[in-house]
């Protein structure tokens, strides 16, 4: 087929035609790879992240000439993380591509984290011609050679298509566009045998379906209103809540009731509001605990949370006597944490369903004033605390603890950057001790909390937020992927914090509290800024408290790539119990 591209979404047909009479003869013929990346542009893509290699080497030069940005990272996964965190910073989907074999497995850490995380990533892969099958092609990839679910819908991709001619490409963008609709993740992966990338393509025109609201029936809408008129509720707030922050807001003053978060949703509700009772489950606050037990609520109003492990650790004092309304896109989400607790569901978007609550909920409540309410207080922490009679640090090591407080007084009410936590005990610390007042500036993995996901993610949300990103990360999470060079390529000033103690010390501190011993956690000690200059970016080493409050204002004005080497005192025990205990279950 011939068509100029600046013609490919003029023609609404849904299949490939021939060209119109009189087409010039030298119109540029459409190929597989253009039609891909018109139809990407009509689908809002506006970056591609990824590695490329000589089966996709059609595609990957289809995407450098298309007004699409592209960035070659150092790994798949880390370009996958920064794709997370990219489209979580300003809600348009984001293209990953890699070529065959271990391009497309190195990518897949970072796959099941976007669709844990509910982000809307696509991967655009190459794979082996059917001709060349079976006979010991380099990296052969297909469906025979590696496993189904790389190229099948299951628990990697919610859509899977491997194309085998541009006939396709309609019902293809048709798939991508309904998906991209819907509320939720939605992880794509379309592989393109390396011979069908330059075969002819195909008008893949795109219709923008409207996206589902989710709202429920008037009858479910009534019952959540008498449940929550007749009797003191709470509200649970998670990450899957953050699109409706205003209007939790304006719910929570209304009725005067107390609000909690979860690890993810921290900033969704203003930490610092008088009807704020902490943050629950891992690294959480212990007044939320001393809430429930004093003047528990006779429900508790669940927003965007699933009430996994590390938002509730099941804690049976979290269920509220009459039990649970919980609101969430996902169906089987509902009663899932707390099976015998009493839950009323309600499949939802929370944004729309909040604004009909705020309509049909009375304006004065049938019962008495809400109870003088706890508010988050700090687990105390010794400075001289050791988990390793071996190891006794030096006492001028820094404190995480006090990193934190400085970060919070430079970072978080000094700038308007985003803040990203790795996952270990940089969680544990920044979640506990970090307080945000608006939402969109704090991010965390915590259901598949891949290491390397912070250090390499804050590059995507940097990149598309257009403010300042830092990551709060440790030493072992460092080591093990990060894009401090695609930083530089790209002039990205995001910042890197590194908790740097030669150890994983949530490991350590974590067996020897749970009754093991002599298990090797250390490792040799890294000079990061040294690790950050010697590929074109900023740094500074921090071996004193003192010194704290220069090194991150250097950091958060750097106009290039800046890596702040914390020597912290590893003996400081993180706020991990509950974790811990919640493991220590799990053993018997």
């Amino acid at each position: 087929m011939l068509l100029t591209k600046e013609s490919l979404f003029k023609n609404n047909s849904s299949q490939c035609d021939n060209p119109p009479k009189g087409t010039n003869k030298e119109t540029i013929q459409l190929t597989v790879v253009d039609s891909i990346v018109e139809m990407l542009k009509a689908l809002e893509v506006r970056h591609a992240f990824g590695i490329g290699g000589g089966a996709i080497a059609p595609l990957w030069a289809a995407l450098e000439q298309s007004t699409i940005q592209v960035l070659h990272f150092r790994h798949e996964a880390g370009a996958v993380f920064a794709a997370i965190e990219a489209y979580f910073a300003n809600n348009s989907p984001v293209v990953v591509f890699t070529t065959t074999g271990p391009g497309i497995t190195n990518a897949l850490t970072g796959i099941l984290s976007a669709r844990c995380e509910g982000a809307k990533v696509i991967l655009l892969s190459a794979s082996t011609p059917a001709k060349l099958q079976g006979r010991c092609v380099v990296r052969e990839t297909n469906i025979k050679t590696m496993p189904e679910e790389i190229f099948t819908p299951g628990t990697l991709f919610h859509y899977a298509k491997c194309i085998k001619s541009g006939d396709e490409l309609p019902e293809i963008a048709h798939q991508l566009a309904v998906g991209l609709s819907r509320p939720g993740s939605f992880v794509a992966h379309i592989t393109v045998p390396t011979d069908i990338q330059t075969s002819t393509g195909c008008n893949a025109t795109v219709s923008k379906p409207l996206s589902p609201l989710l709202i429920p029936s008037k009858k479910i809408t009534t019952k959540a209103v008498e449940l929550l008129s007749c009797a003191p509720f709470a509200i649970w707030v998670g990450f899957g809540a953050r699109d409706a922050a205003e209007e939790i807001l304006q719910l929570a003053e209304n009725t005067g009731v107390a609000v909690m978060s979860s690890p993810r949703g921290k900033g969704i509700f203003p930490e610092n509001h008088p009807q704020f009772v902490g943050v629950t489950g891992f690294a959480g606050h212990q007044s939320v605990l001393e809430y429930m037990q004093s003047t528990p609520p006779e429900r508790i109003l669940v927003l965007g949370t699933r009430l996994g492990e590390f938002t509730s650790f099941w804690n049976p004092v979290m269920i509220p006597p009459k039990g649970f309304i919980h609101v969430d896109i996902d169906p089987f989400v509902s009663g899932a944490a707390y099976p015998t607790a009493d839950t009323f569901p309600i499949c939802a978007v929370i944004k729309p369903f909040l604004r009909v609550l705020l309509e049909k909920l009375p304006k004065k409540l049938t019962w008495s004033s809400v109870p003088s309410l706890s508010h988050p207080h700090l687990t105390p922490q010794n400075h001289q605390g050791s988990y390793d009679k071996q190891r006794q640090p030096d006492k001028d090591l820094v404190r995480p603890s006090v990193l934190m407080n400085t970060i919070q007084e430079v970072i978080v009410e000094g700038s308007d950057a985003i803040v990203i936590a790795e996952a270990g005990n940089s969680l544990a610390w920044t979640t506990h001790y970090l307080k945000f007042d608006q939402t969109r500036r704090w991010r965390v993995s915590t259901s598949f909390a891949s290491m390397g996901h912070a250090t390499t993610g804050v590059l995507g949300a940097a990149l598309t937020s257009g403010s300042k990103a830092v990551a709060i990360v440790g030493d072992g999470a460092m080591l093990m992927n990060n894009e401090i060079n695609t930083a530089v390529q790209y002039n990205i000033p995001v910042v890197w914090i590194v908790l740097n103690d030669a150890c994983y010390n949530m490991c350590a501190q974590g067996l020897e509290k749970i009754g093991y011993s002599g298990v090797n956690t250390q490792f040799p000690p890294t000079d990061f800024v040294m690790f950050a200059r010697s590929m074109g970016a900023d740094g500074i080493c921090v071996e004193t408290e003192s010194q704290l409050k220069t090194a991150l204002s250097k950091a958060i004005h750097s106009k290039v790539p800046f890596v702040v080497d914390v020597k912290i005192n590893p003996a400081q025990p993180a706020p991990i119990g509950t974790r811990l205990s919640s493991l220590i279950t799990q053993y018997s």
